[in-house]
């Protein structure tokens, strides 16, 4: 029996420990197979949770971001705020390495640290009020920009619509409803009739792990495909549009998402399908002018070679290829939305309105 819609859309999957010293996420490497919870109390454990996909999601990374910040600024000495800022700022600059795509990750650590620069002339505890607060704030105006990413999203819907969606976007990777799969949290919740065909996602399956795992639990109708699949589907006239998240939106509208994203646009431009970009305007980088100059992250080989196989799938020793996220050229999509409201071409154009 599936639990209740909202038990799904509004799961606490990073969140301060009871004490308020440390931060708990769900270990979204253990999904589907075993939900658990796991806390962070240095800033080793915290980058390793974020580098190693413990936590992931260009918006969970975010709210991961500033309450670890908090923790790790609790912990920094309190005798002058010399002393603490020093300290601190060498934490959080040491976790801005943990994942250099994703733009939420810096964003979120930046604006703490804006905040605690602000307070400077302050008492040291004073500080760590604000911070708190401001941790708090970045988890709270997620998940009203969820909501509103999601009701914008759905407006793009019709009953009875195909959906094709890859990586994952949805309550574990954001919060609340999520961004590239939250008008699909939405359209259930409003009595609508989506049908939705979720790429795997190689080499590490989020589709497959994580997009199928909370659609199906929701009791939203879900049928898992191979990546390389999706071209079958959509000349089956099984989709009327796409909806992925994404990690970093340059200025231009190019757009970096989990790979396999730039390929799906190419196909979906062929048959004549809508592609759509759902996320907050934190993952929108001004000063980056084009999708060329967004560093890709790039993997260790063996996800591909032997992650999740009972014995390797490739040969010892072969060379492997690993980037994490690819690039979808602004010509490739229809609409990028955000919290608020539809941006349509000229990107360049559009997107900057969003910051006037």
């Amino acid at each position: 029996m599936n639990p209740p819609l909202e038990e799904v859309t509004h799961m606490d999957n990073v969140k301060l420990s009871d004490d308020g010293r440390s931060v708990v996420i769900i270990d979204q490497t253990l999904l589907p197979n075993s939900l658990e919870y796991i806390t962070l109390s240095t800033r080793e454990e915290m980058f390793e949770a974020i580098a190693t996909l413990r936590v992931r999601g260009a918006p969970a990374i975010g709210i991961c971001a500033g309450y670890c910040a908090y923790c790790l600024a609790l912990q920094a000495p309190h005798d002058s705020f010399d002393d603490f800022y020093s300290r601190w700022e060498e934490d959080c600059r040491f976790l801005n390495g943990a994942r250099p795509t994703a733009a939420n990750l810096s964003w979120a650590l930046n604006r703490m640290l804006d905040v605690a620069e602000d307070h400077r002339d302050m008492p040291v505890e004073t500080v760590l009020a604000a911070l708190k607060r401001e941790c708090a704030a970045i988890h709270e105006e997620d998940m009203e920009m969820c909501r509103r990413i999601s009701e914008y999203g759905l407006s793009l819907l019709r009953d009875g619509d195909g959906v094709l969606t890859h990586c994952n976007a949805g309550p574990l990777a954001t919060s609340r409803y999520g961004t590239g799969q939250g008008p699909l949290f939405l359209a259930k919740e409003r009595g609508m009739d989506i049908r939705v065909f979720a790429d795997e996602t190689r080499p590490l399956l989020q589709g497959a792990r994580l997009t199928s795992f909370e659609l199906q639990r929701a009791g939203v109708d879900v049928t898992l495909i191979c990546d390389s699949m999706a071209s079958i589907v959509m000349k089956n006239g099984w989709v009327q549009c796409c909806m992925v998240g994404c990690d970093r939106v340059a200025a231009n509208g190019d757009t970096a998402n989990k790979i396999g994203t730039s390929g799906l646009a190419i196909l979906a431009k062929h048959y004549g399908i809508p592609f759509y970009v759902l996320g907050p305007t934190s993952t929108i980088d001004m000063d980056c002018p084009a999708g060329e100059n967004i560093k890709i992250e790039l993997r260790d080989g063996e996800e591909i070679r032997s992650k999740f196989f009972a014995e390797p799938a490739a040969p010892q020793g072969v060379r492997c290829y690993n980037p994490a996220f690819d690039v979808t050229d602004n010509s490739l999509i229809s609409a990028i939305i955000t919290e608020k409201g539809i941006c349509r071409p000229p990107y360049s154009e559009s997107l900057k309105k969003l910051f006037e």
